[in-house]
């Protein structure tokens, strides 16, 4: 039985039969004494005084068919039943004999306790569910050692006709009653229990019910995947006596995301998107919060396909590993130049057919531009690049490189969401490579490296910097959060596939959008469509409410320092106009052009502080309400500090202007012009980097 992270049941996972599901055959570490007590009752009064046939039995019940009862009566003592559940076979005397020989050899053999644990864990009770020890847990949802003597009873009736006792249906239930109380009046007469006890269980018996059919919940594909885990042998339970499984699902956030997914992927379906997928992986940790194979299992349009583990074309959402790789080799630095123009693209063109000219890294990456993608895949090599893809389980193909080309930044080479999904870990998880954990009793890989920190939090820093995606991507659009996100988008040939990978400091979400049958959409992209779903989920997930931001970046790269470099190249010297942040290892700073001065520079970060201001937002433009009163004009500023900070001396274009608590708003009297802030430690080195606002 699988269980999800919160104990509510998800699925269980039977023993395949040609015409059926069998569910149990759970082994009992001990036999509760009134368990083997109430089932001897009804099955086997004498069974410890006879080798495995009930000689007694079998004349009365000779006697009883030969002078033509009714309803005809058997003799097979539980020794007897073991062996016809072990090889079932027509009822015949042959067969009769042949179970009667068996169960003599049985109890010889192996004991009377021993084949009475057997028979607990072989015997049917019902809708499907075998053992007492499954049978508990199914009916009642507790380990069969917390029965009361009432379920007890209940339980041992339904053997004998586990047809007519259903326990889900009424008339079945009446039945099973009917049989526990004879069992429990056996047990009253021949004192094996207590009397206050015997009175309890009949009281108890009189309304008992079992709590309810453990339901499926809608989520099909979640189900098959467990079975699947379960059937390669990569989750076992910890215990055959207790053979449960604890999933790392949430399926409360599973039946949200689900609902959510239906919605948005209702307005796409005018466009000629019919599916959709989305998987949330919390970080840290890798467990799988939630795993959506499809908008419904049910829907005609392709839903059975679980599109998850579909490999589908991935648009641009491998570019980050070619440039990570690019890093890791040394072929590129954050400071170097780019080039996003036609000349030398090999017939290469950009999603918006224009070329936006020579670029930095943070910017091209951010912008998603083809032509840098695949000139630095030129540049590192096919062949690193297809391996490298490989390492981080993209893709497990033995072609060669050449048959994918350059197009394998930009989509030619097939993958799975839930590889993408890994592979993001990895870049979230500062370079660690790690499984994706979808039970406690999972069996994992080691974590591996696959990139370093430094280039994992680069590339990380690159893909959560609003501002480097501009311009094809506007300010305050689907990409940008009220917390800090990393966040790609990948768009396939034709509009075949939607794409959206983004990770916080909670979540990796991945989202997909498309058909089943690989026709195009209408122009729907990864940013268009996919990326306002991530947005949803991850707004979700960190119970973000609007107008809301929460504090907090992600941490820079280990031995670099923020520097503002020019669009067009260079270090800025403050007059460039349109800058970039980028973090630079301070012996590789390029200089500052000659007769330039650095006052204007930021300060140098304290990496081991990760301090950043929280609000404003860099290039914010406020305009101050004229009618209010000149008092209540004022800038909040905040900051996000570790916890040993305790207080923050704010400097306003260069100058002091408060000391502050550090977990406490400053507020700045807002005055026209463009402004510079910067959050410092008060008498000791360390800033954070300078924000710029204006204000009209």
């Amino acid at each position: 039985m699988v269980y999800d992270r919160n104990g509510a049941f998800l699925t269980q996972i039977g023993a395949r039969d040609a015409a059926r599901i069998d569910y149990g055959y759970w082994p009992l570490r001990d036999i509760p004494q009134r368990v083997a007590l109430a089932t001897l009752a009804l099955e086997d009064r004498r069974f410890a005084s006879h080798g495995g046939v009930d000689a007694r039995a079998l004349l009365r019940a000779a006697w009883r068919n030969l002078v033509g009862g009714k309803r005809r009566e058997g003799a097979s003592t539980i020794a007897m039943q073991v062996a016809r559940m072990q090889n079932p076979a027509p009822r015949s005397v042959s067969a009769k004999i042949v179970e009667a020989a068996t169960a003599l050899a049985l109890v010889a053999r192996k004991g009377h306790d021993a084949v009475l644990a057997h028979y607990l864990r072989l015997a049917p009770y019902g809708n499907g569910s075998h053992g007492i020890a499954h049978a508990a847990r199914f009916y009642f949802d507790k380990p069969v050692a917390d029965l009361s003597l009432a379920e007890i009873a209940l339980l041992a009736a339904v053997p004998q006709s586990p047809g007519r006792m259903n326990l889900f249906r009424e008339s079945g239930l009446a039945l099973a009653r009917a049989r526990a109380a004879r069992a429990l009046t056996y047990l009253a007469r021949e004192n094996r229990v207590e009397p206050a006890q015997i009175a309890l269980a009949e009281r108890q018996l009189a309304t008992l019910r079992p709590i309810g059919a453990a339901r499926r919940p809608e989520a099909l594909h979640l189900a098959l995947r467990y079975e699947r885990l379960v059937r390669e042998g990569l989750i076992a339970p910890a215990s055959a006596h207790d053979p449960r499984i604890g999933a790392t699902i949430d399926l409360s956030l599973q039946e949200k995301l689900a609902h959510l997914s239906r919605r948005y992927l209702s307005l796409w379906r005018s466009a000629g998107a019919q599916q959709v997928a989305l998987m949330v992986v919390e970080r840290g940790t890798g467990a799988v919060l939630a795993d959506i194979g499809s908008s419904d299992y049910r829907d005609w349009r392709d839903g059975a396909i679980d599109f998850t583990r579909a490999l589908r074309s991935p648009g641009s959402t491998l570019k980050p590993f070619v440039y990570a790789l690019a890093f890791e080799r040394g072929a590129l630095e954050p400071t170097d130049l780019l080039a996003d123009v036609p000349e030398g693209a090999a017939g290469v063109n950009n999603a918006d057919g224009a070329f936006l000219g020579p670029m930095l890294p943070r910017q091209a990456l951010a912008n998603s531009r083809n032509v840098p993608a695949t000139n630095l895949m030129r540049r590192v090599g096919l062949e690193a690049n297809f391996q490298f893809l490989h390492d981080l389980g993209l893709h497990d193909l033995e072609a060669p490189a050449e048959s994918f080309g350059l197009s394998m930044a930009i989509g030619a080479l097939p993958t799975r969401l839930e590889h993408l999904m890994r592979a993001y870990g990895a870049l979230a998880e500062d370079g660690l490579l790690s499984d994706l954990v979808f039970a406690k009793e999972q069996t994992r890989r080691r974590s591996i490296r696959v990139m370093s920190s430094d280039t994992a939090r680069l590339v990380t820093s690159m893909l959560a910097d609003p501002l480097a995606r501009l311009p094809s991507f506007p300010r305050y659009g689907p990409l940008e959060y009220p917390f800090a996100v990393a966040v790609k988008t990948g768009t396939s040939q034709a509009y075949r596939d939607a794409w959206t990978i983004a990770f916080s400091r909670k979540a990796v979400v991945g989202v997909w959008v498309g058909r089943g049958d690989a026709g195009a959409m209408n122009r729907l992209s990864g940013a268009s469509s996919s990326a306002r779903l991530a947005h949803a989920a991850l707004t979700l997930i960190h119970g973000a409410r609007p107008g809301e931001t929460e504090a907090g970046t992600f941490p820079p790269p280990r031995g670099r320092a923020p520097m503002e470099m020019c669009l067009a190249g260079g270090r800025s010297d403050g007059s460039c106009g349109e800058t970039l942040v980028e973090w630079v290892k301070p012996e590789r700073a390029p200089s500052l052009p000659v007769g330039a001065s650095s006052a204007s520079l930021p300060a140098p970060f304290d990496e081991n502080l990760e301090l950043a201001i929280a609000t404003p937002e860099n290039r914010t433009h406020i305009w101050r309400n004229p009618e209010q009163p000149a008092a209540l004009d004022r800038l909040a500023l905040r900051v996000s500090a570790p916890a040993s900070v305790e207080q923050i001396l704010w400097m306003v274009d260069g100058r002091p202007f408060q000391l502050a608590d550090a977990d406490k708003p400053a507020f700045w009297p807002m005055q026209p012009g463009t402004h510079r802030f910067q959050a410092r430690l008060p008498l000791r080195p360390g800033g954070s980097r300078v924000v710029e606002v204006t204000i009209e």
